[in-house]
């Protein structure tokens, strides 16, 4: 479980968790620590805890989900709570019910926590400004996906031993990206180096402000790189067309084989999934060794455990 030591003893003061921006570094490192003392507990015969004995959890997503809605639902079982999914196509939600009166009436079934995706940014700031119980934004929009930005910082831990210092290079789809956004605000506020890479239409105006370098040449982004996080290509989003095409980015921006050999020996690949194979990267490197992307997978239960047990915390209060 969460170990604490005499000297000093974590604190969570935050009723819900909305995004990495709005966290401070200490808040970062003990969900980062509490995920190391749960992630134990996954390879354990039996991978269960009592410390969510008695609450609800439910899943509200109105957008399509596996990784993340499954990791949402192991991680609050793991923590023995019980979970609800709400399919928002099967929904009232179809009859017109609006996202606060879901979320209140959500509430009114004495739920304890709501774990949303919503393709509109700012929906689970909405969303936890109208009702008291906890609120974990599983993505909004354009705007960010915290917890896959802490399973990718606490995958980059345990790989590498220390945040402080790494080069580490987001490549692909970072306009419409939420995982990027996560991922930057969090990795900037533990001291690593952050280069964005991509065809100059993907890059946001004003990104360099939130302390990140943009390049447009992937050779000499991974070049020194100890890490490339690459994003999803979300074709879906492209509405005007502008998008390069498939086969033109790859040329141009993806991870193969042989751009590897020009990076170091050890570089470790990320991806949030799910993967457009030909496209973002090559299947060689996707199931290659410099790839983490299942142990991304199984890290993120691990991390959304200790967002669950610190939010459940903080209610008690």
């Amino acid at each position: 479980m969460v170990s604490m030591t005499a000297k000093k003893k974590p604190k969570w003061v935050h009723k819900d968790l909305l995004g990495l921006e709005y966290l401070s570094t200490e808040d970062i490192e003990l969900l980062l620590d509490t995920a190391g003392s749960f992630r134990e507990i996954l390879d354990r015969t039996i991978k269960k805890v009592p410390a969510l004995r008695g609450k609800t959890v439910v899943n509200l997503f109105y957008e399509p989900s596996t990784r993340t809605r499954v990791s949402f639902e192991i991680a609050a079982k793991r923590l023995s709570a019980d979970v609800i999914n709400i399919a928002t196509e099967t929904s009232s939600v179809k009859k017109g019910e609006t996202l606060n009166d879901t979320g209140r009436n959500i509430e009114a079934l004495k739920a304890d926590i709501i774990v949303v995706r919503h393709d509109c940014s700012g929906a689970a700031s909405m969303l936890a400004r109208h009702v008291d119980i906890s609120v974990v934004n599983a993505g909004d929009g354009w705007h960010e996906h915290p917890t896959q930005g802490l399973l990718d910082i606490f995958t980059l831990k345990k790989k590498l031993g220390r945040i402080d210092g790494l080069n580490v290079v987001i490549v692909g789809d970072i306009a419409h990206s939420r995982v990027a956004r996560s991922n930057i605000w969090g990795l900037v506020k533990l001291g690593a180096k952050l280069t964005v890479c991509a065809p100059e239409i993907l890059i946001p105006p004003g990104i360099e402000k939130m302390g990140v370098r943009v390049t447009n040449d992937i050779e000499e982004a991974i070049s020194s790189a100890d890490a490339v996080n690459v994003l999803r290509m979300q074709f879906e989003r492209d509405e005007k067309a502008v998008f390069p095409q498939q086969l033109e980015y790859f040329k141009r921006f993806g991870i193969t084989g042989e751009r590897l050999k020009k990076a170091k020996k050890d570089i470790i690949v990320m991806h949030p999934g799910p993967i457009n194979r030909g496209v973002e990267m090559s299947s060689g490197v996707a199931d290659g060794a410099n790839s983490v992307i299942l142990e991304q997978v199984t890290n993120g239960i691990a991390v959304r455990m200790a967002v669950l047990f610190w939010l459940s915390q903080a209610r008690r209060k």
